[in-house]
């Protein structure tokens, strides 16, 4: 694939002058070059170890999510302690 590319003088000039020195076109020196820094890329990440996710102990379960009556009785119980300060069984009749 053709592209332009934008160097400075002094680096094309060391671009044009190490092609030559090493008989190979400077698209073939730029390419080698490209390939280099990639690869070196593509090590650096490999070997980066990613720490460890934060945990925590959350105690037990309070209620199983699978059982709709009891979600709701934990769910409402927490919106009456919010609302009223009263937990369900307290909550003042209306």
């Amino acid at each position: 694939m053709k592209t332009t590319l934008n160097l400075p003088d002094p680096l094309m000039q060391r671009v044009r002058e190490e092609a030559a020195r090493r008989r190979t076109t400077m698209s073939s020196l730029v390419e080698a070059g490209l390939r280099r820094v990639l690869a070196e890329a593509d090590d650096h990440c490999a070997n980066k170890t990613l720490p460890p996710l934060p945990s925590w102990h959350g105690g037990c379960s309070r209620v199983n999510i699978a059982d709709r009556e009891a979600l709701d009785q934990v769910l409402n119980a927490e919106r009456d302690e919010q609302l009223f300060g009263v937990g369900r069984a307290e909550t003042p009749e209306k």
